[in-house]
């Protein structure tokens, strides 16, 4: 039998900015995506923690290094700069293999910069 797991997540990431006119997704920056083992189109789920919204979008790679966490198209109106959001990617996995796999959690600072 095949379950969804969590994969990786970047926790706890500051938004830099809000796009509305932009098309749907989400831009990252492309060292955090490294580092989650998140890949450009990959589909993802947003959890802000300021006001509670779920929902789920698809990856653009932003500049390496930069710190960039935008929301774009529809996805900006559920966030504000500066919000503090959980990225969360899955995986569809065998109920065996899962009981040994280990999710990539990824924790950032203030300016989205991976705390070592």
């Amino acid at each position: 039998m095949n379950i969804t797991i969590m994969k990786s997540k970047i926790h706890r990431a500051t938004v830099t900015d809000a796009n509305l006119d932009y098309i749907g997704s989400i831009t990252i920056d492309e060292k955090l995506m490294k580092e989650a083992h998140i890949i450009e189109n990959e589909k993802v789920q947003i959890v802000n923690i300021n006001n509670g919204e779920r929902f789920e979008t698809y990856v653009i790679k932003g500049p390496f290094g930069k710190g960039d966490i935008c929301l774009n198209g529809a996805a900006a109106r559920l966030v504000q700069p500066k919000d503090k959001i959980i990225i969360l990617s899955y995986c569809i996995i065998d109920q065996k293999e899962a009981k040994n796999f280990k999710p990539k959690i990824v924790f950032v600072n203030e300016q989205n910069k991976i705390k070592e």
